[in-house]
């Protein structure tokens, strides 16, 4: 097997490192024999391009999850970041990988990892990809609902922005903050700029705040145009409010989030009471 050797380039005092090694090509291409020959070899396993991707993230943007496990039972560092502060597993959420993504969880990999100004959590990555079946694997290890990406704000900002609804639902279910903040803009917002009726009923239905203003002064309905079924959706809960029984669900769902329909049934209170909070549990197949 014929293998170029990896250029390198001198930066002042800082080093050497490696322009692209045989193994981030073998890891970026699948190429899983090559890549073991490669490891079985001696290569090393955490060579780091300029920008300090190593084969890892190569393997994981790519999606190639036998790569990846020949990686990490190498001695791939699982939480090694490049240099805008991207882990593998941002990368690996953010192409919607959901095998390399368990790889990487099992080996330790950490689901929130510390934000920069240019990296977003792997749930973001997850939520911009609208991959559910990621978004419900990192929350189920403990993924930050609320962690901040100062370009789209929460994920649930991120998830309403690509217009992706499951994920936007499994958020809200899992008890995403629906009237959070970012330049006082919320999910709503979003969801009236993509003009998804679909998004804002869910988003109202988990107490979205249709009167509420951005930094721009401006209420969802009116990123919308006249007439449009997203303006007339807003229009019609603008004109008829929410009833008290919504409103003491939300509240409900508010307080305990994921656990309100197991706490509420135990409750010492009337039956009556019980069946006028609970409320049906949405999902995928809900119709919006």
């Amino acid at each position: 097997m014929d293998l170029t050797a990896a250029r390198q380039t001198f930066y002042g005092d800082i080093g050497f490192w490696a322009d692209r090694t045989p193994v981030h090509e073998a890891a970026s291409l699948g190429r899983v024999l090559q890549l073991r020959q490669l490891l079985d070899g001696g290569a090393l396993v955490n060579t780091v391009t300029v920008d300090n991707i190593t084969p890892l993230h190569d393997a994981c943007i790519q999606a190639h999850p036998q790569c990846v496990r020949l990686l990490l039972n190498a001695g791939a560092q699982v939480d090694v970041r490049n240099i805008h502060g991207s882990t593998p597993l941002c990368y690996a959420c953010a192409a919607g990988s959901v095998e390399c993504v368990r790889l990487l969880l099992d080996h330790g990999a950490s689901v929130n990892p510390t934000l920069t100004a240019l990296t977003a959590s792997p749930l973001h990555e997850a939520c911009i990809r609208g991959n559910p079946e990621c978004v419900k694997l990192i929350l189920s290890r403990g993924a930050q609902l609320e962690a901040f990406d100062i370009y789209f704000g929460t994920p649930l900002h991120a998830a309403c922005a690509k217009e992706h609804v499951e994920c936007a639902l499994l958020l809200l279910n899992a008890g995403a903050r629906v009237n959070a903040i970012k330049f006082h803009e919320t999910a709503l917002h979003h969801a009236a700029k993509v003009c998804r009726t679909d998004l804002i009923e869910l988003l109202v239905e988990f107490g979205g705040n249709i009167y509420v203003t951005d930094n721009l002064g401006r209420k969802p309905i009116d990123y919308t145009t006249p007439g449009s079924p997203a303006h007339l959706c807003l229009q019609h809960f603008e004109n008829i409010p929410l009833s008290l029984q919504q409103l003491s669900r939300i509240a409900l769902r508010t307080m305990l989030g994921i656990r309100a329909l197991q706490v509420v049934t135990k409750l010492d209170i009337s039956q009556r009471i019980i069946s006028y909070l609970c409320y049906k549990q949405w999902s995928s197949t809900t119709e919006l």
